[in-house]
């Protein structure tokens, strides 16, 4: 396994600067794919390598967090990485969880790699509840493979079978990139590793910025979940027969 850390970022701010220098503490090799950004957190961000490997690729206009994610796995697969370890920008993803995907992605490189969210006290009651419903979707379109959790996004990805589902559909481009590929790699049989991970919510004060939307991001979801129950339904002979994810009872690091 040859494996990188992959950043996609849209108007992070100056969360974005932090979680770089943050990942670049423990990881040599950091993609940073800015997403058509115009607020100027990306400004600088080369001064930030050292003697670490950073690179940070600029996207003209705003394509979505998958489109950016398929940018920065085929750059790094043009260098010979095999793995990508997908964290958001914005602080919510602990950079020191890093080495425990990257074991995991060691020991099983066939595996994606899932973060489950260990939410604190100041996680929306919103988002906490609201995810329980695409989860619910998720595993019934997987034949309960076992997705613990279909939208945290910090996430190790083989690169080769991450490529493979961006090249058989033309979404997952956007808020629904995390539900969307996760169901399709399971359909591939990947082997699926969950990793309790815990999560931050920052607040305006602390420099938090969200680019979810409720209703927008909830139509997108509502329809991509339709699109994925029709191929389930597709699939349901094959996948009935298929077997269990045979690390579906692995708990790495329970404690972690």
């Amino acid at each position: 396994m040859k494996a990188c850390v992959l950043i996609p970022s849209y108007n992070s701010g100056p969360l974005l600067r932090q979680t770089v220098a943050a990942a670049l503490n423990v990881w040599e090799d950091v993609f940073v794919v800015i997403d058509g950004s115009k607020d100027g957190s990306d400004e600088g961000l080369e001064d930030l390598a050292g003697t670490k490997r950073l690179r940070v690729h600029r996207l003209a206009e705003n394509g979505g967090k998958g489109a950016a994610i398929l940018k920065g796995i085929t750059l790094a697969e043009d260098e010979g990485f095999t793995h990508a370890l997908a964290m958001d920008a914005d602080g919510q993803h602990p950079a020191d969880h890093i080495k425990y995907f990257m074991e995991m992605g060691a020991q099983y490189p066939e595996a994606l790699v899932l973060g489950v969210p260990v939410f604190d006290e100041f996680a929306p009651a919103l988002r906490v509840q609201g995810r329980k419903i695409s989860n619910w979707w998720a595993n019934v379109e997987t034949c309960w493979w076992g997705v613990h959790d279909s939208l945290f996004g910090m996430r190790l990805y083989p690169i080769a079978p991450l490529k493979k589902v961006f090249s058989e559909t033309l979404f997952a481009r956007r808020f629904d990139f995390d539900p969307e590929v996760a169901v399709r790699l399971c359909w591939k049989r990947l082997p699926v590793i969950n990793l309790k991970t815990p999560v931050r919510y920052l607040s305006l004060e602390q420099g938090g910025v969200s680019q979810f939307r409720y209703l927008r991001d909830n139509i997108l979801l509502t329809g991509m979940h339709i699109r994925l129950f029709t191929g389930f339904f597709l699939r349901l002979p094959i996948l009935l027969f298929r077997g269990k994810n045979p690390l579906k009872n692995l708990d790495p690091f329970a404690n972690a």
